[in-house]
């Protein structure tokens, strides 16, 4: 076990690629996850688990089919499971998703935004 605290400022610094999550911590089978956004992307859901997103740095929107939650640093939201979702930002956002191990960032819309799982840093 390490004795370390995680850094999660000095965390982003060492990646720039947007809508590419990585792994920073695990607690039993959930994973926490930094992530650097910016414009829009793939409107997707998750079946079979809720998503967090925890805004670390910036501002962003969640979009629904019917309605959006705005997003500015300090706040989170829980998106349900099955909920069809599109997160966006207008300028860089640096943000924290809190999911199970092996969750897929495109759920199963894939596409050229589907970033590979359990990328640590």
């Amino acid at each position: 076990m390490s004795r370390s605290s995680i850094n999660l400022l000095e965390k982003f610094t060492q990646f720039s690629e947007h809508w590419s999550p990585r792994v920073v911590a695990e607690m039993n089978d959930y994973q926490f996850k930094l992530a650097k956004i910016q414009n829009e992307f793939t409107w997707h859901d998750h079946k079979d688990t809720d998503e967090v997103f925890f805004v670390i740095e910036g501002s962003m929107t969640i979009e629904f089919r019917d309605g959006k939650v705005d997003l500015k640093a300090g706040e989170m939201f829980v998106v349900p499971k099955g909920v069809e979702h599109k997160p966006y930002a207008k300028d860089e956002c640096k943000i924290m998703f809190i999911e199970p191990r092996g969750v897929t960032n495109t759920g199963d819309a894939g596409g050229e935004l589907t970033a590979k799982s359990d990328v640590w840093i």
